[in-house]
């Protein structure tokens, strides 16, 4: 089994000729809405564990990774108004290198026989409009899927024998069948690939950094689960 970890909305960079855009509301960048705020950090706690691994620092407000190209958000009300050209630019520069080089990996190692686990990693403010989020570690998954379910509910146990603590969630704060990479991957590989999402609440970072335990349950947890069977 080959494990690859992806962190879509690892930062909040935008390309030089955009900055512009952000004259208006620069501290925009600096929120939840631009990127996902300490994922970054625990992708790269995580990174050891993974025979692959891809992050992206472009904020999502210029264009969204985690997002069908077809999808209404794919451009945020800052780059939404961007020429037709702007745009293509865009999907061609930051959108297309960044999914085809996961795509081309797992592809590969299907193609060798290989069975690949895909973690993608997020983060998700405590509080949306106003409602308290009442979750600390989300892992999302389609519930058709019997691998996804049952790989997820390894991992909520593993992580519990970490730190019985934790608000462990299924498909929360967001439905693992929701348009996202993950979801675009599975259609592409009905087989051997399972493509699980990560969520974490940011209430357990400070400056952009995860919690130093969270950080060390997640690791603890995923390191093992190349000794669970998974079947497709």
């Amino acid at each position: 089994m080959k494990l690859a970890l992806t962190c879509e909305h690892g930062g909040n960079q935008v390309p030089k000729q955009h900055e512009y855009l952000f004259n208006a509301n620069p501290e925009v960048l600096n929120t939840h809405r631009a990127y996902d705020l300490g994922a970054l950090d625990l992708f790269k706690r995580l990174k050891p564990l993974a025979h692959f691994s891809k992050s992206s620092q472009t904020s999502r407000l210029m264009i969204e990774l985690n997002r069908s190209l077809l999808h209404p958000q794919l451009f945020s009300e800052f780059s939404k108004n961007l020429s037709v050209s702007e745009k293509l630019q865009l999907v061609e520069d930051i959108y297309r290198p960044y999914r085809n080089s996961v795509e081309k990996w797992i592809g590969v190692q299907i193609e060798a026989g290989e069975d690949v686990v895909h973690i993608s990693i997020h983060s998700f403010t405590p509080k949306l409009n106003h409602e308290e989020r009442s979750c600390d570690i989300g892992w999302l998954y389609d519930p058709k899927r019997t691998a996804e379910k049952t790989l997820c509910v390894q991992l909520k146990a593993l992580l519990l024998e970490a730190d019985p603590q934790l608000n462990v969630r299924f498909n929360y704060p967001y439905l693992g069948t929701a348009d996202g990479f993950t979801t675009y991957l599975r259609k592409t590989f009905p087989k051997h690939y399972i493509g699980i999402e990560l969520e974490v609440n940011q209430k357990f970072f400070i400056k952009n950094v995860m919690d130093a335990k969270i950080k060390a349950a997640l690791f603890s947890a995923i390191s093992k689960i190349s000794r669970i069977p998974i079947h497709n």
